[in-house]
């Protein structure tokens, strides 16, 4: 894969980078979970991709890499244990201008979606990630993430929503429990594209949640696509608050077996 081509003309088209407040990095995974599973004893691998064209230039914390001109890829490999359970494992990295290339950690995951029944267009499932990150990348080296995950089909739309519980297992700055909820509003404009419109929406802790212009939110414009079987999501994600990243490209390649 060679997506840094995209990058040039989004640096001009977006400008110089000005300074912001600090915030953390772009997390690894920009995905709304639907649905999809590999079929038992199937494996699957997901190569997650994502650069901060325009962002904050000011670490988040002592020792973390800037947001600024940071590209993460993280090989997602996935295998169907039964039809409702699949398993995953993600190992991260990095490189950008204010940080040299790097292997930054690993997570597992196990995935749940429930049976459906025949001509059933929604869906309902969970996620639970587990993973050891460096000081880099995350204050705290070890945390988790419970996912619920809803959804539905209707016609040409598609439509998601994660809602996602956050908290550090083991680390120096432990952090309360807090909450993500991520959307997806896609729409066929033919059988082979899906164009739409992905929210990733930072609350808060949740045991003292706080104005929404204190986190990060960003939306993205997406398309969703398959060609000879490599399956592509591509968006270009902006900012919404001064905490957000201000501008981000991402793509995620499913690699057909």
């Amino acid at each position: 894969m060679r997506l840094p081509i995209f990058f040039p003309g989004f640096l001009v088209a977006c400008g110089f980078l000005s300074l912001s407040p600090p915030c953390d990095a772009a997390p690894e995974e920009i995905q709304v979970y639907m649905d999809e599973m590999d079929a038992p004893g199937q494996f699957g691998l997901d190569l997650h991709n994502n650069y901060v064209v325009s962002g904050s230039t000011v670490p988040a914390y002592p020792g973390a890499v800037p947001p600024a001109y940071l590209y993460r890829f993280t090989p997602e490999f996935s295998y169907g244990l039964t039809p409702s359970l699949e398993l995953g494992a993600y190992i991260l990295s990095s490189a950008g201008a204010y940080s040299n290339p790097s292997v930054d950690g690993e997570k597992v995951r196990i995935k749940f979606i429930a049976p459906k029944s025949p001509g059933q267009n929604y869906f309902w499932g969970a996620n639970l990630e587990v993973g050891k990150v460096d000081l880099a990348m995350e204050q705290n080296p070890w945390n988790a993430e419970l996912k619920g995950i809803y959804g539905f089909r209707t016609g040409l739309w598609t439509c998601a929503t994660n809602v996602n519980i956050d908290w550090s297992i083991k680390g120096p700055a432990p952090e309360p429990f807090s909450l993500e909820i991520d959307t997806k509003v896609a729409y066929a404009v033919d059988p082979a594209y899906q164009l739409g419109f992905e929210s990733y929406n930072a609350i808060g802790p949740i045991q003292q949640l706080g104005p929404l212009w204190d986190q990060s939110e960003t939306l993205y414009a997406v398309i969703d696509t398959s060609i000879k079987g490599w399956e592509l999501n591509f968006g270009v994600g902006h900012g919404l608050t001064s905490v957000s990243d201000h501008v981000i490209v991402k793509a995620i390649v499913g690699v057909p077996f």
